[in-house]
């Protein structure tokens, strides 16, 4: 079929618009990765390292939209949720330790983004000189947020409350986008930063690991295919999904994370910032160049806006693969689902009581996030090798590609983990030690697995 002009429809403006209003999986993962959290490892990276980890900033877009896409392509193919298709080709033990890995990986990170939503609020409270001291109360805030995020999404009324976050995370996201026309960036010193190495110094592995984290995660891959059948797409919609990935992950991410970067690394050294406690008010200083006195303002609601966003995304992970791993049908009308999504939104709230910095803490989430990617990305691999398992296995590019984001996630996963060992007697460390060797050994485990199995049809 052909347009008026003659050309092929498939090439003509209708196919794109078709594209445009289609967009969603990704995109919802898009949104999920330019969080908080990853806006905090950006920063802080910029303030601590200047240019230098711009290598590690433009390889999370690359390998975020790798992960994406072959996270994608296993669920177009099995048209089934990650953990039930793991559960059916590997076996009951396997989907436990993939559930066990995610739930724990989401559930830290709700409780510090519950955290940073509870200290923005308290802040911006005070800023506005309310007079009311309660309100100042991080606590206080961090109650109030898991009594709405449970009632929102339990109630399927938090939609409008997320787009409205949404909005507001587009305009912090643009501010940034205009400084990087505004603020002094060396491009000399800039490109300096291409060159891959770890920066000397106190955290620049969790600092690496939590910018690379922050695109390649372990609840981004494990809910791409739930997101993907709740649009019901099939094989089909192939051409639809991979420039969903692309678009989103590649281009969008990409931008986000460009900006956010070189806008940190050209202003925040020069402030004498200390990243080791760098607050939301030091950081809005980033968008003074274009916002001027209302940076702040722009900033703490934008994090804000960012950090609801996240946590209403987030809120739903250990719900979709819990109901995936017990038959569950992953909709409020269930009410076991509906039970697991209030749990974890009230619970979530213990996080606003927390000590320590958001900013930091919100680095080690993303860090320890990416210790368990492997073990997810090798499962992946697996499955969309097993002919068993798929209609039609991976090619060698997409192999390649896979190895590649396996290979520097476990590299930098390593490099933090290395610098827990230093401080394993603390609990925390010896808890990322623990939970890194317990990975590696399954990561280990399933390969073995996989060898076996291909010597054994060989």
């Amino acid at each position: 079929m052909a347009t008026e002009s003659g050309a092929p429809e498939s090439w003509g403006v209708s196919r794109i618009t078709g594209y445009l209003e289609r967009l969603g999986p990704t995109w919802l993962a898009g949104a999920i990765a330019a969080g908080p959290a990853t806006m905090a490892s950006l920063l802080v990276a910029g303030a601590s390292f200047g240019y230098a980890l711009l290598w590690v900033v433009v390889l999370s877009a690359i390998l975020g939209t790798v992960g994406q896409y072959l996270a994608m392509r296993l669920g177009l193919l099995t048209a089934a949720g990650l953990v039930s298709v793991v559960e059916d080709h590997l076996g009951s033990f396997w989907a436990w330790v993939l559930v066990v890995d995610a739930v724990l990986a989401a559930g830290l990170a709700q409780l510090v983004i519950m955290k940073t939503v509870a200290d923005v609020s308290a802040t911006i409270a005070g800023s506005a000189g309310v007079g009311i001291a309660a309100l100042s109360d991080p606590r206080l805030w961090g109650v109030t947020w898991a009594l709405v995020l449970a009632l929102g999404i339990a109630g399927g009324g938090y939609r409008l409350a997320e787009v409205g976050a949404k909005l507001l995370v587009s305009f912090v996201v643009l501010a940034f986008v205009a400084s990087v026309f505004v603020v002094p960036i060396d491009p000399a010193a800039a490109a300096s930063g291409l060159a891959p190495e770890i920066p000397a110094g106190v955290g620049g592995a969790v600092v690496a690991a939590g910018v690379l984290g922050g695109a390649v995660h372990i609840t981004l891959l494990t809910m791409q295919s739930y997101t993907m059948r709740a649009r019901g797409w099939t094989e089909d919609d192939a051409g639809l999904a991979t420039f969903d990935v692309a678009s989103s992950m590649l281009v969008a991410f990409g931008i986000f994370s460009l900006a956010v970067f070189l806008v940190a690394a050209s202003v925040l050294p020069e402030t004498g910032v200390d990243p080791a406690t760098i607050t939301a008010i030091q950081a809005a200083e980033a968008l003074g160049p274009v916002a001027g006195e209302y940076a702040t303002w722009l900033f703490l609601f934008g994090l804000l806006g960012a950090a609801v966003s996240t946590l209403g995304g987030n809120t739903i992970v250990p719900p979709y693969l819990l109901a995936d791993k017990f038959g569950w049908e992953q909709s409020v009308d269930d009410p076991r689902y509906r039970f697991a999504v209030v749990t974890v939104a009230l619970v979530s709230a213990v996080g606003a009581f927390l000590e320590g910095a958001f900013f930091e803490l919100l680095v080690l989430v993303l860090a320890f996030g990416l210790v368990g990617t492997p073990f997810a990305l090798a499962v992946i691999l697996y499955l969309l090798n097993d002919p068993d398992a798929v209609p039609e296995t991976n090619s060698r590019i997409a192999n390649l590609g896979g190895i590649v984001l396996f290979a520097v996630a476990t590299v930098l996963a390593g490099e933090f983990v290395l610098e827990e060992l230093e401080t394993v007697a603390e609990p925390a460390s010896a808890f990322v030690v623990a939970f890194a060797v317990a990975m590696a050994l399954a990561t280990v485990g399933l390969a073995g697995r996989y060898v076996r199995e291909r010597l054994g049809t060989a």
